[in-house]
C-alpha cells in the first residue's frame, strides 16, 4: 500500500508532466513553431494558431495571415502559404529590421502588411499636424520593452516617418 506521501509526490510529478506539456503546447500555438513548412495548409495553421486578425490573398493565389500576439504582447507572426495553400513561412516582424522597411510615402495598407495590426489602444491623431500614429510593442535588441511607431499623414493616409523608443521613455508599460 502507498503511503499518502508516495501517493502525493505521484500526484505531483503527473502534475508537473501535465503542466509541461501545456506549456510546451501553449508555446508552440503561439508562434506556430510545430508548423512544418511545405506541409501544413491553411486549415492547420488555423487550428494551431486560430484565426487571423488580417489576412491578404495575392494574385498568385499565396496569402498571408497577420498573427498579433498583443497589446501585452511582443510579437506579431507573419504566416505565408503559397499558391498551392502550402505553408512557406511563420515570421515574427516586430523589430527593428522589418521597422526599417517602413519607408515614407506607403501606404496604410503596405504598412500593415509588413508589422500587422498596430495596438489600437495606443493609435493617436494630432489634430495641429494633421497627423496619426500607429504603435506596436516589440522587445528591443537588450530584451528591454520598446515601441515602434509610425507617423501618418491624416489627410493622404501615407507615412511620413517611423521612430522606435524604450517604453519607459513614453510613460511605462501601457498594459498596467
Amino acid at each position: 500500500m502507498l503511503s499518502y506521501f508516495k501517493l502525493g509526490l505521484i500526484m505531483w510529478q503527473r502534475l508537473l508532466i501535465l503542466s509541461s506539456s501545456l506549456i510546451v503546447a501553449a508555446c508552440a500555438s503561439y508562434s506556430g513553431s510545430a508548423l512544418k513548412p511545405g506541409e501544413a495548409r491553411l486549415e492547420d495553421v488555423q487550428a494551431t494558431m486560430g484565426q487571423p486578425a488580417m489576412q491578404w490573398q495575392d494574385p498568385d493565389g499565396s496569402r498571408q495571415l497577420a498573427y498579433p500576439r498583443g497589446p501585452a504582447g511582443f510579437d506579431t507572426f507573419m504566416v505565408r502559404l503559397g499558391s498551392n495553400g502550402k505553408l512557406q513561412t511563420i515570421e515574427s516582424v516586430l523589430d527593428e529590421q522589418h521597422l526599417a522597411n517602413v519607408r515614407a510615402g506607403m501606404s496604410k495598407e503596405e504598412v500593415l502588411r509588413i508589422l500587422g495590426p498596430s495596438d489600437a489602444n495606443a493609435t493617436a491623431y494630432f489634430q495641429a499636424r494633421d497627423e496619426f500614429v500607429w504603435d506596436w510593442r516589440y522587445r528591443g535588441v537588450s530584451n528591454e520593452p520598446w515601441r515602434m511607431m509610425v507617423l501618418f499623414d491624416a489627410t493622404s493616409g501615407k507615412v511620413r516617418s517611423t521612430m522606435a523608443r524604450p517604453e519607459q521613455h513614453l510613460g511605462g508599460d501601457p498594459a498596467q
